[in-house]
């Protein structure tokens, strides 16, 4: 199990995770980022594969954190055909899974996305299984502030079985953070050991409940919730280690920084630094 941190293919990126000692990534690749393939030719991302693999840099995860369920029908299009590009470029870099959200049309309630998700990502998961490859939901609610309707249906057990339920293939599973659970006051224990074979990748993400202000104005109210990094919060990182390995889960751990209210901006390295070390007191 290494431990890394979400980043793109830059040469700022590169140099930011050697000197906080990573040996994982997440790469994200949006439409028109660095690498996509629908505008970078085979040569320069095997060129990038090679550039991660000189500075120890396993790639774990390929991830694009879009509306996969927009209600718009031509923006839903762009963002499944990227998704099939994003099953390409996981290929070439050899990595098995895709990170993504399931997406919501945020005018409706859950069992009212499920037929579009299917239509959405059947394809996409038959895709995926041909390839050997998978496709892993991040359970971020994208709802904490106003108004509070989200773009991410997959945010709790109920979504993710009507999901599996309307999709029945074993490729597709969840990219599992603690952040997000703590924040919804989920407990994020008993979740790994339930869902602990659809758990593919884990973003290493704290959080805490500002309870002062969460007592007067409720838990979705701005500034109830913070997210933190690793060390810095509420979540322990020591039952979550042991109970992701009791599950058998054998991926890596990538640090997703820049939310921490303190550790942020200038701050961000030190905050990096911080979270691996914490980590790294669990790992042999």
């Amino acid at each position: 199990m290494r431990i890394g941190f979400l980043c793109s293919y830059t040469k700022e990126d590169l140099e930011l995770a050697k000197r906080c000692g990573f040996t994982s990534v997440e790469l994200i690749v949006g439409q028109g980022a660095p690498l996509d393939p629908a505008r970078t030719k085979k040569d320069a991302i095997l060129k990038a594969k090679a550039d991660f693999a000189k500075r120890g840099l396993e790639i774990s995860a390929v991830g694009c954190y879009q509306n996969n369920l927009a209600p718009e029908t031509a923006q839903r299009e762009r963002n499944s055909k990227h998704l099939g590009n994003l099953l390409r470029l996981c290929q070439m870099l050899d990595v098995k899974t895709l990170c993504t959200f399931a997406g919501r049309n945020p005018n409706k309630d859950i069992p009212d996305n499920i037929p579009m998700f299917k239509k959405v990502f059947t394809p996409l998961a038959e895709k995926a299984a041909g390839m050997g490859l998978r496709i892993a939901f991040e359970n971020c609610p994208m709802f904490h502030s106003f108004p509070f309707r989200g773009i991410n249906i997959a945010y709790c057990p109920k979504a993710w079985d009507l999901m599996f339920d309307a999709v029945p293939l074993d490729n597709l599973g969840l990219e599992y953070d603690a952040s997000h659970l703590i924040c919804m006051l989920q407990d994020y224990i008993e979740i790994i050991y339930e869902y602990g074979d659809r758990i593919f990748h884990v973003h290493a993400k704290d959080a805490e409940v500002v309870w002062r202000e969460c007592s007067v104005n409720g838990i979705l109210e701005h500034g109830a919730v913070r997210h933190r990094t690793p060390g810095m919060g509420e979540a322990d990182w020591k039952q979550i280690i042991s109970a992701l390995r009791e599950v058998g889960y054998n991926g890596n751990l990538d640090i997703e920084g820049r939310h921490d209210p303190i550790y942020r901006g200038a701050s961000e390295e030190e905050g990096l630094i911080i979270a691996r070390k914490h980590l790294e007191q669990f790992l042999a």
